[in-house]
């Protein structure tokens, strides 16, 4: 692949393309694999840093980019050797994802997303990666976007910060607007520690996962890259002390967004927006597990239990949040009468390649409770295979049912590690819940919450 020309850079700010003026104002990023914003400058070759070499491939940090339609979008890397293996981490503020499935032969390293179909794929040029980000999408299409690593350099978007930035910490009442003009409430919990900045967006079903950027004079820059989401921000304080940017969530996607402090800002009940419609039968359903075998919960082993069916998909990192809690959480409650099952809706309707995604995710979680194939990435479909829904507003969706089988709640969306006290917040929720359930041990219980 061509190698993406060198970015330039004025006093240390992040790059950014030339563009209208309208446009100019604005360039925030995210998605699944594209998008926009600075860069800065090139730092130094490894032969020139006296970089470790270990073959042909320098270990140690890298600068690494995705070079989207309207920039690049910054993520911090690192290679190392363990147990005599290469192995990779995408470092975003606290979180180190580990990539253990690092393949380097001759000039080419290939890095396997864990527990994704996405890939990174590079040729290895003098302390330099240059090559692609695969990502698969719906209905197993993939897209392309170029990709590039500096070994040796280690800032994000800003390599010489300033010393008086404006501050961006705290909580901010967001909402996102798309091209047609469609509203999306928000709230961004900001951390700053002089120009570094860290935090998320939490949504009515989820959130953004770990951010990590920067503070130059009034712009804030974050971005994102955990071998799925790709998310780029660029944001702006105007003289009313609010933050105004773009948000990018793809190759072409593109939201506008407007902050404003609020202690006190909240979003939908996350249990209320997904219900059981009046008229719906016993809640029930059958569907093929990894080996093709149909499972119900008319099967014994789900008789006199409480159980929590998780709605996901192994292409979704708010799902796979859900997952690293659940795998453990139920072997811890299992012989207490817990049990679990997650209905994948996978990328593909191809039941063979669906079973393959979803057997990386539970390996990479190590998971024990039932995996089935139950449908296509699309909310539609998961509300038409199960009809007793009102609808399925995201992935994930939770419900929990009672020992008679009762639906008793359900929660749209997931606010995993990287919201800090509001997942510690779900996770006790959750407890509750189940604790209850447990303790209802003759089946009586009142009216279901969600009806």
């Amino acid at each position: 692949m061509q190698a993406v020309p060198d970015a330039g850079r004025v006093d240390g700010a992040p790059r950014r393309p030339s563009r209208s003026p309208a446009l100019a104002l604005m360039a925030v990023v995210l998605t699944a694999g594209a998008l926009a914003l600075a860069g800065c400058s090139r730092g130094p070759e490894s032969h020139a840093s006296g970089a470790a070499q270990s073959g042909p491939v320098a270990l140690g940090p890298y600068r690494a980019t995705l070079e989207l339609p309207d920039g690049e979008l910054p993520f911090e890397m690192e290679i190392t050797r363990e147990d005599g293996s290469y192995v990779a981490y995408l470092v975003n503020g606290p979180e180190r994802l580990r990539v253990p499935e690092v393949l380097v032969e001759g000039d080419r390293i290939e890095m396997r997303m864990p527990g994704f179909e996405n890939r990174l794929s590079a040729r290895i040029v003098r302390g330099r990666l240059i090559g692609e980000a695969v990502f698969i999408g719906s209905g197993g299409q993939s897209r392309s976007i170029p990709f590039e690593a500096r070994h040796g350099v280690t800032h994000r978007f800003v390599d010489r910060p300033l010393t008086d930035n404006a501050d961006v910490s705290g909580r901010w009442a967001v909402t996102f607007t798309d091209d047609s003009g469609q509203p999306t409430p928000a709230i961004g919990e900001f951390r700053q520690n002089h120009h570094r900045v860290t935090g998320s967006f939490l949504t009515p079903t989820g959130d953004h996962r770990y951010l990590a950027g920067d503070v130059r004079d009034d712009e804030i820059f974050l971005s994102t890259f955990d071998g799925a989401h790709a998310f780029l921000y660029h944001g702006r304080v105007n003289a009313r002390g609010e933050i105004e940017g773009t948000f990018w969530s793809g190759l072409g996607s593109r939201k506008r967004f407007v902050a404003r402090r609020d202690d006190s800002a909240s979003l939908p009940d996350a249990g209320a927006l997904t219900t059981l419609k009046a008229d719906a039968a016993a809640f029930d359903f059958t569907f093929p597990d990894l080996e093709g075998r149909p499972v119900s919960l008319r099967d014994p082993r789900f008789e006199g239990k409480v159980v929590v069916i998780a709605l996901g998909g192994s292409w979704c990192p708010n799902c796979h949040d859900e997952t690293a809690f659940l795998a453990p959480y139920y072997l811890h409650n299992r012989e207490r009468g817990l049990e679990v099952v997650a209905l994948m809706f996978e990328h593909f309707a191809d039941f063979e390649r669906a079973a393959a995604a979803v057997q990386r995710l539970q390996r990479k979680y190590d998971v024990r409770y039932p995996m089935l194939i139950a449908g296509t990435s699309d909310k539609e479909d998961a509300a038409a295979k199960l009809p007793q829904l009102s609808a399925v507003h995201a992935f994930p969706t939770t419900l929990f049912l009672d020992r008679r089988g009762r639906v008793r709640h359900i929660h749209t969306g997931f606010f995993g590690p990287g919201t800090g006290e509001h997942h510690q917040e779900l996770i006790e929720s959750f407890d509750a819940m189940v604790e209850q359930l447990l303790a209802e041990t003759d089946g009586a219980a009142g009216a279901p919450e969600n009806t």
